[in-house]
């Protein structure tokens, strides 16, 4: 999971902890490689959800014609190609946790469909005239800083507050030097299982690990 022992680190693992036992939305904001993701998933599992569905969508990795679909699932004919129908990835998620990574990037048009699921708690697949009810809970996910989106006309204020009910941020690796070797030593323990860590982690490369000022972050 989420390796840390920085005093940064536990005390985000701490509100993470809190914010797991409501289901309002949060919103989890970092640089690229801080590990988001996994974060939203130690909140699903912390929450007890272990048996439900988490489900996670790249929101920058799917063309925008297609989003809309995946996001909130089609009938059959709703457009060309549709031949039979598909559940959205809210409707996948229901009574567990649908992560939207990289909610910065999603197109002006679906935010407004977006904050409307949020607000009512149900969903209008595409093509059709019946609302599916919803028990999900929605974790977003970005690099970007969506305060300087709105200023910018890029990002509906209306949406980033009704996301931003629980915020959390995870620091950047170089702001939590403290978690540069267990982090070695966990990556070591997983593709190096016979190998004894400290052998392999000298004094000079353990220096090494913590001066460097990892651009890339944990990733």
């Amino acid at each position: 999971g989420f390796v840390t022992q920085s005093a940064a680190g536990r005390r985000l693992l701490a509100m993470a902890q809190r914010v797991a036992l409501t289901r309002m939305p949060i919103l989890i904001s970092g640089e690229t490689g801080t590990g988001k993701e996994l974060m939203a998933r130690y909140i699903h599992s912390f929450a007890g959800d272990a048996q439900a569905p988490f489900v996670a969508v790249n929101c920058a990795a799917i063309p925008e014609a297609m989003l809309e679909s995946i996001l909130f699932g089609h009938e059959r004919g709703a457009f060309t190609g549709a031949v039979t129908a598909q559940p959205g990835k809210f409707e996948l998620a229901n009574g567990g946790t649908l992560l939207l990574d990289e909610i910065g990037d999603m197109p002006p048009a679906l935010q407004v469909k977006l904050l409307r699921v949020l607000q009512e708690q149900e969903v209008e697949p595409l093509g059709s005239n019946q609302v599916k009810p919803l028990n999900v809970r929605v974790i977003a996910a970005t690099h970007i800083d969506l305060e300087a989106k709105v200023a910018a006309g890029q990002f509906r204020a209306d949406l980033m507050y009704r996301l931003d009910v629980l915020p959390l941020h995870i620091p950047p690796l170089r702001e939590r030097r403290d978690d540069v070797l267990p982090l070695a030593r966990n990556f070591l323990r997983r593709h190096a299982p016979h190998e004894d860590a400290g052998q392999l982690l000298t004094e000079a490369a353990c220096q090494a690990l913590q001066r460097h000022e990892w651009p890339g972050n944990v990733r």
